[in-house]
């Protein structure tokens, strides 16, 4: 009796071993093949922009007296653009003249008696700083007289005047705009997604302006900022090489025509294939191997496109699972969605 209900006990466990035991049927999965970084061409709409520029504006707040230049006009470096009243600047600047000539007339005198022995360290000392001062304030108003003339550091055309003549105006607020005539920059504004192809070493642009229509421009980039300031997308620089003959003005318009030779070396991927396990923070995609997945690890690059990603450490036509990678695990047996 007891050796059947041994046998039977012993069928039971076999029974139920047998049960956890069984495979799990296979997943199905979604995939893509990798890709290359394919040749990319596209059209930007561009405008010139100045080389050198300056907005021009007083050091010192006052009236204005003097504006003699007109919009469009060309004026050279160093010319007085605009004035204000320096009346109270000119007084300012009497009054520390003669302050400064009195000091320094009691300093002299101080030398000469000290030399003598007629009068002690100290008030030889005391005369001498009185005038260090006084020359210093007399320097000062001297230099702030001068501010009340406004003049340009370089040459261009005037390109906008913000105030009028006999307007107050406080210091630092802007009074001109003057601008190089010449230039040889044009900026372009590229969608965020584009900002992989800035970093391809086969990247090539050219350039047509509207007045020029017959001629297109090679250039080069100068540069562009990582963000987008405003939302509308990431402003690039482009250096311009015109040719003899040709000159850019600062506001034409023209068409930038970027190049992107592909680059078999480099592997796209889609965001949602790769994934970063609990127990490391290498990122990782599952790549299809016969009918199971393998984790295979791979090092993250630039943004690709909208959606995709450089990913080193792939081959091109490899199979990558693109839905559902959280729930996987290495060597689980799958089925491809058609």
């Amino acid at each position: 009796m007891k050796r059947v209900l041994l046998f039977v006990l012993l069928g039971a466990l076999a029974g139920c071993g047998g049960q956890g035991g069984a495979k799990r049927p296979p997943q199905m999965v979604k995939t893509v093949l990798v890709g290359d970084v394919g040749g990319v061409g596209r059209d930007y709409v561009g405008m010139a922009t100045a080389d050198h520029s300056t907005n021009l504006a007083f050091k010192v707040g006052g009236q204005v007296t003097a504006f003699d230049v007109s919009d469009g006009e060309y004026v050279r470096a160093g010319r007085v653009v605009a004035e204000i009243n320096p009346r109270d600047y000119q007084l300012a600047y009497d009054a520390a003249r003669a302050t400064y000539l009195a000091s320094k007339s009691q300093y002299e005198r101080a030398e000469r008696l000290l030399a003598r022995q007629a009068i002690s360290q100290s008030e030889y000392e005391t005369a001498r700083n009185n005038y260090i001062g006084a020359e210093s304030a007399y320097r000062n108003a001297g230099d702030v007289l001068q501010d009340t003339k406004l003049r340009t550091p370089i040459a261009g055309i005037v390109e906008k005047k913000y105030v009028d003549t006999y307007q107050r105006v406080g210091a630092g607020e802007v009074i001109v705009r003057i601008v190089d005539p010449v230039t040889h920059t044009v900026k372009f504004t590229m969608p965020e997604s584009g900002i992989a192809l800035l970093e391809r070493p086969t990247l090539r642009f050219s350039v047509v302006f509207d007045s020029y229509p017959e001629i297109t421009f090679s250039a080069k980039l100068k540069d562009w900022i990582r963000t987008s300031p405003d939302g509308t997308g990431v402003p690039v620089s482009l250096a311009v090489d015109m040719t003899e003959g040709y000159v850019a003005a600062p506001g034409m318009a023209c068409t930038i025509h970027l190049e992107a030779g592909g680059d078999n070396h480099l592997t796209v991927v889609p965001l949602s294939a790769v994934f970063t396990p609990d127990t490391t923070s290498q990122a990782m995609v599952w790549r299809v191997v016969g009918d199971k997945v393998e984790a295979t690890p791979v090092v993250l690059g630039a943004l690709y496109g909208v959606d995709k990603v450089v990913a080193e450490g792939l081959q091109v036509g490899d199979r990558v699972v693109t839905a559902g990678v959280h729930k996987l695990s290495n060597g689980q047996s799958v089925t491809l969605m058609p």
